[in-house]
């Protein structure tokens, strides 16, 4: 974890959650308010009917709140979508663009990936960028090859440590239980931050890299202990606050 970078540990709860979960948001609130919440930031990404809520009930806490995916138009003949001009007037500040599930389940390649990053940017949204390899890939040893073209192409120019963070999320340990060794973890964590160091300079070498797969509290300490990982995105683990805060609570320890 480099030295001068405030980590994030952020909580992606994808398709889950009601007006019943604010408790659950309020007890992470109250958690990441304490002295804990002075050596990170925690970022929970809920579903977006429930942002307004949550923007509601967070109101002057230091609980940030995200989107978990946007439409890369501002408006238009979209049904069922969300652009991030409404993700931001409902009270996010963050939206995941790019997730394992979005570019497999709906077949979002990078270049809709990109667009979707540039439509985060024009509504002030910081976009969390997600890269990774499959399992096919991981096995045929393509792991590098693989996020080279993803950083490359689903990145647009003008990416600064304040618009962008990049999460990297093996698609072969998402949702099952399978962690990617911290070896492993370091080696890819290190080659991101070199193609941002080289692509975008200063700018590259401030961004904010997070692991994502399978985080929970048995393996946070090991991971988030790892050479140029700054923070987590979280699944499962991010939807139970007790759990979610004992992830939080590794930054006491390292």
């Amino acid at each position: 974890m480099a030295p001068n970078i405030r980590p994030l540990i952020a909580g992606n709860w994808k398709m889950n959650g009601t007006s019943e979960s604010l408790g659950e948001l309020r007890a992470i609130a109250a958690g990441v308010s304490s002295d804990l919440g002075r050596l990170f930031e925690a970022l929970i990404c809920v579903p977006a009917t429930l942002l307004s809520r949550a923007s509601d009930t967070l109101s002057g806490e230091n609980l940030l709140l995200g989107g978990q995916n946007c439409h890369f138009d501002d408006s238009g003949p979209y049904t069922g979508d969300i652009s991030a001009f409404m993700l931001k007037e409902a009270g996010a500040k963050y939206v995941i663009i790019g997730h394992s599930e979005r570019r497999s389940v709906y077949q979002e390649n990078d270049s809709i990936v990109r667009a979707k990053v540039q439509a985060a940017w024009r509504a002030g949204l910081v976009a969390l960028v997600c890269v990774g390899e499959t399992l096919e890939e991981h096995k045929s040893n393509k792991v590098l090859d693989v996020l080279a073209r993803q950083l490359e192409e689903s990145l647009p120019d003008g990416a600064t440590a304040g618009n962008v963070i990049i999460a990297y999320e093996p698609v072969w340990a998402i949702g099952t239980g399978n962690t990617a060794t911290s070896e492993d973890v370091a080696k890819v964590h290190s080659f991101i931050r070199d193609k941002m160091r080289s692509r975008f300079g200063d700018k590259g070498d401030k961004m904010r890299l997070l692991y994502g797969g399978s985080v929970k509290p048995s393996n946070a300490f090991e991971l988030l202990g790892t050479a140029h990982v700054n923070g987590a995105l979280i699944g499962g683990a991010s939807l139970k606050a007790t759990d979610f805060l004992t992830i939080c609570d590794v930054y006491r320890k390292l």
